[in-house]
């Protein structure tokens, strides 16, 4: 029998009056302020007196941490940072002409929120001050204001009751709901909540009513699903989720500190602690703290008794919106394809799919089962096609195909890839995501639930339904969102189509797939939908769902693309003597005018890597991103064997990396603009999760040598400078080959003809740059100096007459000589000049 934990004793603190705490990210320290002028820092796990900063000015009312400082703002307006180490008196980020009433610190720690009396939040970098934003909406002054855990959101509680929820997408803040009626009215001073706390997960925040009971809201929707009732019989004075989300503690004027789980919205535990106003968790232990207004401050070790201390160890679980907990939160969950036990035995969410049968009974009554919310259609035609998928799968056929060799291991071959796509991470994934926006579905255990989400909120509306085919793959562009599913039991295969627009009543559209024939990849164009199967067929369809081509590929089917007229199939190249596939081979065919482009290449991956995703860039040339996180475009691939792998950006040479001390991967999402798009995945992650993360974006940069920048300080700057040229050149060229390859399949117009004129000039001067870099290096570079003179393209003669300037001012006569020896050879009549004079 374990006992339980040790009351712990009140640490006087502050004089009393508010007070404020919060824990350092790390968890190794507490940080306090109050009504007098003292910080009190403690050190975890130490008994012993706090260091005390007496630089501060009275009346503490806000407080956040990084690890390695704090940020205090006060009564009079100011907000100060902190070093947590030494406790000095760091700098001053803000000062507000009223009040300053609650600090948030983004989870990355490069922001604050500063909200006061004014009616104005500012939000504050922490490296530069200078770099402000500002949200403008509220009619009254500010009470609290919070940071979701992925830094998409912050939410601002206003003393009139109203809750505005910014998005923080773009580069100034954007009002996306303004919520009323959600939180009750406060003065500035009352010691009652009315703050917004985010789950962990960020789907969901948690918030006091009136009534004393606790409600729980989902992004997005922005709709109340959960409620904690029936806890507290004072005012709730601090909320805060565990840092799994398993629990949540609160606290009430009622002179009660309860724990909740989050899963049943009971409480497990109450405890006797009076004037509780600010809770905190520990990051990572079993330990709540919790001041009063009395000024003091409460470390309760143990405080999740003995028997739910379970519940505090799970990873990160879902936000009580959805039913099922993320039990596991792997990258690589794969749910075991059996049937689900019947209603007695399904009180464990590890169960695997089951048929809509088991659960209906048959398919009578379906069309009420279905929530069709924007009338787009979804519960029509059910009968025979309301069956539960595989979509937890991420591999269609099990291990059925890898019996080739059965004398040997299994075959080593690449899965199916939908790109875009990411495999169930608890009960939520994405179908697809991409720069036009994103299709995520949450597993409702009986049904799931789809929601397509844009970037371009003014010219598309984002919509969510009610799913009971069980989709598992789809597909996005500005112009419809397609998808499919694969039942378990034994139902065909199907494939649905809905446009964005229509001037007609109805122009979505179903297809079912001969039985027995499942769904590999997807792809969808501004021309056609195409499929890759398990029979390694690639079916093609148009836009309004008339089957335009079938044929089977020579390679089994892996993934697939599409833009405008082209699609681009992969499939599994012959396997090796070690049973291993030799490679993977790829197709591009133009389907309109029934011509392939290159038939059966091999995709450019190096030995032990995997291929991440392919897709086409926004002037349709075909790329891939490896494992290795190479991103490769396709140079030449309308020229039958003349196609090859360039590479156009290694992300592990970014500059970001240099340094050694960022951990971090790219999950590949478009090549547009000339630009990698991308979403940054830290702390070990695979794939993104949610909320939906904010899209970086790289320049490219071919690797010609050693990163830029991370040469030692004694290294030569010039030999540095002359490396960007290099590369700068090589890359020019690739990209000028593309735009030219475009104009020869094309007609040309005055505007493209104008642009090619413009990429060669730009080249050029790139050869320019580097002459110079050579012509400061002295008389000896001189040879090196003529060539890159001959690699100018030039067309009028202007260049040249450039580079010999160039020459001149760096005294270089004897290269200046031979530089017109060349223009000579050039504008003259004489032939091109094939080799060093």
């Amino acid at each position: 029998m374990v006992s339980e934990a040790i009351r712990p004793r009140g640490r006087p603190a502050h004089t009393p009056g508010t007070t404020v705490l919060t824990y350092t990210p790390n968890g190794r320290h507490v940080v306090t302020g109050g009504s007098n002028s003292a910080i009190r820092i403690y050190t975890v796990g130490q008994d012993g007196e706090p260091k005390t900063v007496d630089e501060g000015v009275d009346g503490h009312l806000g407080i956040g941490a990084t690890n390695d400082s704090f940020i205090m703002g006060a009564e009079d307006g100011t907000v100060w940072q902190y070093e947590v180490g030494s406790g000095r008196m760091d700098k001053l980020l803000v000062r507000c002409a009223l009040p300053v009433r609650d600090i948030a610190v983004s989870k990355d720690g490069e922001w604050v929120a500063v909200a006061s009396d004014e009616l104005t939040v500012k939000i504050v970098n922490l490296d530069d001050m200078t770099k402000v934003k500002y949200l403008r909406e509220q009619a009254k002054g500010t009470k609290h204001v919070t940071f979701d855990p992925s830094g998409r959101y912050v939410s601002v509680s206003c003393t009139d009751g109203i809750v505005y929820i910014y998005s923080l997408l773009s580069e100034e803040p954007e009002l996306v709901r303004k919520l009323d009626g959600v939180i009750q009215r406060l003065e500035a001073e009352d010691e009652t909540t009315s703050r917004v706390v985010w789950h962990p997960d960020g789907t969901a925040f948690a918030t006091a009513e009136a009534t004393r009971d606790i409600s729980i809201f989902s992004t997005g929707e922005w709709n109340k699903e959960k409620v904690f009732s029936g806890g507290h019989n004072g005012a709730v004075t601090a909320i805060s989720w565990s840092p799994n989300g398993a629990l949540l503690a609160t606290a009430g004027a009622d002179g009660q500190v309860l724990l909740w789980e989050t899963k049943t919205q009971k409480v497990v535990k109450s405890y006797d602690f009076s004037n509780v106003i600010n809770l905190a968790w520990h990051p990572t232990s079993n330990s709540l703290s919790f001041t009063t207004s009395d000024g003091e401050l409460f470390i309760y070790d143990g405080i999740v008794p003995q028997e739910y201390q379970p519940l505090l160890q799970k990873p990160l679980q879902a936000a009580p919106i959805f039913p099922g907990p993320l039990a596991d939160i792997s990258d690589n969950v794969r749910r075991p394809m059996v049937s689900r036990p019947k209603e007695a035995d399904r009180k464990d969410r590890a169960g695997s799919p089951d048929s809509l049968d088991d659960i209906l009974g048959s398919d009578q009554g379906m069309e009420d089962f279905v929530d069709d919310d924007d009338g787009a259609g979804y519960a029509e035609g059910m009968n025979g096609l309301g069956k539960r998928s595989n979509g937890h799968l991420d591999d269609i056929e099990g291990h059925a195909d890898k019996r080739l060799l059965t004398s040997f291991s299994k075959p080593k071959i690449h899965q199916p890839l939908q790109p875009g796509s990411t495999p169930w991470r608890g009960n939520r994934r994405y179908l697809c995501l991409n720069l036009t926006g994103a299709v995520w579905t949450v597993d409702q255990e009986t049904h799931n639930t789809v929601t397509v989400e844009f970037y371009d909120r003014e010219m598309h509306r984002d919509f969510h339904f009610t799913d009971p085919y069980l989709y598992d793959r789809a597909c996005l562009n500005e112009h419809g969102t397609l998808f499919s599913n694969n039942p378990t039991d034994g139902s065909p295969a199907s494939i649905f189509y809905r446009p964005h627009e229509t001037w007609t009543t109805r122009s979505d559209w179903r297809t079912q797939l001969p039985q027995g024939e499942l769904i590999r990849a997807l792809a969808l164009s501004d021309s056609y939908v195409v499929a890759v199967t398990t029979k390694d067929y690639v079916r093609v369809y148009t836009l309004f769902g008339t089957p335009f081509k079938v044929y089977r590929q020579k390679s089994p089917a892996v993934t697939c693309a599409a833009w405008r007229d082209y699609i681009m199939t992969i499939g599994n190249g012959p396997l090796g003597s070690d049973g291993r596939t030799a490679s993977l081979r790829y197709t591009v065919e133009n389907v309109k005018r029934d011509e392939v482009c290159q038939n059966e290449d091999v995709v450019a991956i190096p030995e032990g890597s995997d291929l991440q995703s392919v897709f086409f860039s926004d002037s349709g040339d075909p790329c891939i991103y490896d494992s290795e996180g190479v991103l490769l475009v396709l140079q030449h691939w309308r020229s039958p064997g003349q196609a090859r792998w360039v590479p156009l950006l290694d992300t592990k040479q970014l500059e970001r990396l240099a340094t050694g001390r960022k951990e971090e991967t790219y999950w590949p999402v478009a090549v547009a603009q000339d630009k990698f798009h991308c979403i940054i995945l830290k702390g070990g992650d695979r794939y993104p999760y949610f909320p939906r993360p904010l899209l970086s974006e790289f320049d490219f940069r071919i690797p010609i040598s050693d990163t830029p920048g991370k040469s030692a300080p004694e290294a030569d700057a010039a030999a540095d400078e002359g490396a960007k040229h290099e590369e700068a050149f090589v890359r020019g060229n690739v990209m000028l080959s593309l735009f030219q390859d475009v104009l020869t399949s094309t007609n040309a117009t005055a505007s493209q003809r104008a642009e090619l004129a413009r990429k060669e000039l730009e080249l050029d001067k790139i050869l320019l740059q580097l002459l110079a870099v050579e012509c400061r290096e002295g008389e000896e570079r001189g040879m090196k100096a003529l060539e890159l003179v001959q690699l100018m393209k030039d067309r009028n003669g202007k260049m040249v007459e450039a580079a010999v300037k160039v020459a001149q001012r760096y005294g270089r006569g004897v290269l200046e000589d031979k530089i017109r020896d060349v223009a000579e050879r050039r504008y003259m009549g004489e032939g091109d000049d094939d080799e060093l004079a």
